[in-house]
């Protein structure tokens, strides 16, 4: 079976993901944590997240996907920006434990000047701060498409991350096609050879996630511009071999297209479609 979701809203609560999702045909979502924009989290129900527990058991749901807030820098030059990070981050991780086995994917962040170096350092050492060994929550990074001063836009980049987490099983990747298209890797026409560079890299047993998007700009273009499936560079052909792969279709697709829920409805129809049971 296909895992193929969206992203929802969480302000109208758990249980009315679970059950928006079960409308367009869904079986994982992804959710923003709090506004994506902001800092401010709506207080969590215990029987709100029940629900949602109750519809996932029910319907054989995959994992579900929360993504921090985009006003997260952890690798930025000022200590507060840091220290915004790192509590926002925990705060989240500590909430996630109402949904638990399940990921929390966020954008590692600019160095903003400081240097590839630099900013890897800093992300390690929150990482290796946050984690703890009793959460259940499994921590994505995402892979970026490179602009400014963005880490993680190579694999190698993101390896090196990997590589200074001592809690090493507690992180994972969260792979954007927009971004790793954007960042240089060449979906349509070498996805073997992206796949095999990401295995020997990183290793595909750390990649946990997909956001499924097409791209408004070529190959390489650093932009970072989310397109609908089948309307970007990368078209529907590539897109139906990615989740069609033997050693990706077992994983569960986020879209993260510019859509409505109604829009969603049809992309999810349109890839189980071409999904081949």
């Amino acid at each position: 079976m296909l895992n193929i979701g969206c992203h929802l809203s969480v302000s109208k609560g758990f249980e009315a993901m679970g059950k928006e999702a079960l409308k367009i045909n869904a079986n994982t979502f992804q959710f923003f944590t709090r506004n994506p924009r902001g800092s401010k989290a709506k207080a969590i129900d215990p029987k709100d997240a029940e629900g949602l527990l109750e519809i996932v058991k029910k319907n054989q749901f995959a994992t579900l996907l929360a993504h921090a807030p985009y006003t997260l820098n952890p690798c930025s030059a000022e200590e507060k920006t840091r220290e915004f990070a790192a509590q926002v981050m925990a705060d989240d991780l500590a909430r996630m434990e109402y949904l638990p086995n399940n990921l929390y994917n966020f954008h590692p962040g600019s160095h903003v000047g400081q240097g590839v170096d630099v900013g890897i350092e800093l992300i390690t050492s929150l990482l290796n701060m946050l984690l703890k060994p009793e959460q259940t929550t499994t921590v994505l990074l995402e892979t970026m498409a490179g602009k400014g001063t963005e880490v993680g836009r190579t694999f190698e980049e993101l390896k090196r991350i990997l590589d200074g987490i001592t809690l090493s099983e507690k992180v994972g990747i969260c792979l954007d096609t927009c971004h790793v298209y954007d960042g240089g890797y060449d979906l349509v026409n070498d996805l073997e050879g992206v796949f095999e560079k990401f295995d020997q890299v990183i290793g595909l047993d750390k990649l946990r996630a997909i956001h499924l998007n097409d791209d408004m700009n070529p190959m390489s273009s650093h932009k970072d511009r989310h397109a609908k499936i089948g309307e970007g560079s990368l078209g529907l052909e590539a897109i139906t071999r990615i989740i069609n792969h033997p050693k990706l279709r077992h994983l569960p697709f986020f879209l993260e297209t510019p859509n409505d829920l109604a829009g969603y409805a049809k992309e999810i129809a349109l890839l189980r479609g071409v999904y081949k049971e």
